[in-house]
């Protein structure tokens, strides 16, 4: 059987991505088990970010909650290191450019907090220009459908 998913522009990729405090689209998860976010920094070999995950009550959000989360990290070619847990206070990224990260949430990581919503936030350690965006796949749909249902709030 063919599985769907559904591909959010998260962040939309720009030339100082990462400049003080970015989030995410809050992304609905009601339809789907899975979601990785992928970061991916380009030029800019000096800037760095701290990653979490948040867990949102609603749209605005109006509650958010830190949850832990697995990533991997791919800093040369696309070759990935380990799957690695993080507890809720996250990750930084390593300094360097042409870089790639995937953040994995799992629908029951969610779920433990409550809340129905996600998003990613990147707070940035070196403050240095990094051109670079954040893309969401949503997986393992609830509901089989070929064009599924805006998950952007």
């Amino acid at each position: 059987m063919k599985e769907f998913n559904h591909v959010v522009n998260a962040l939309v990729p720009v030339a100082d991505a990462f400049a003080g405090t970015k989030y995410t689209d809050i992304i609905n998860m009601k339809d789907f088990n899975h979601i990785q976010f992928v970061i991916q920094k380009a030029a800019g070999a000096v800037g760095t970010s701290t990653i979490t995950v948040e867990a949102c009550d609603d749209v605005v959000p109006t509650n958010v909650v830190a949850i832990p989360f697995r990533y991997q990290s791919c800093t040369t070619g696309d070759t990935f290191g380990a799957l690695t847990a993080a507890e809720a206070t996250g990750f930084a990224t390593t300094a360097g450019a042409n870089q790639l990260y995937k953040i994995e949430v799992d629908s029951d990581a969610l779920a433990a907090s409550g809340y129905g919503y996600i998003r990613l936030k990147a707070v940035e350690v070196v403050d240095d220009p990094v051109l670079g965006g954040i893309i969401a796949v949503l997986t393992e749909p609830r509901y089989g459908q070929e064009v599924p249902n805006s998950a952007i709030v």
